[in-house]
């Protein structure tokens, strides 16, 4: 485990990354710190996973064009979707 900042550099298999920003205002907060998602993003060799609360991540331009991008190429599940594969 660890920070998107201790990874500066680094890149590693598999990156999971938490988005949990999750309010009735939409409130993204550090989230929107583009710069520091890049850095998070960027670090996968194979995979990438992303989990937070679409709702609130689409209030800002950035996670609205991620999302498209993720559903696009079929990389988007709901927490309904995972429940049924359990």
């Amino acid at each position: 485990m660890g920070t998107v900042d201790s990874f500066q550099g680094q890149e590693r298999d598999i990156i999971a990354i938490t988005l949990t920003r999750s309010n009735p205002q939409g409130e993204i907060g550090f989230l929107s710190d583009i710069c520091r998602m890049n850095v998070g993003m960027t670090r996968a060799r194979r995979k990438l996973l992303l989990v937070g609360d679409s709702s609130t991540l689409c209030r800002h331009p950035f996670f609205v064009e991620l999302l498209e991008y993720v559903k696009g190429v079929g990389g988007y599940r709901t927490v309904r979707e995972m429940d049924r594969q359990i």
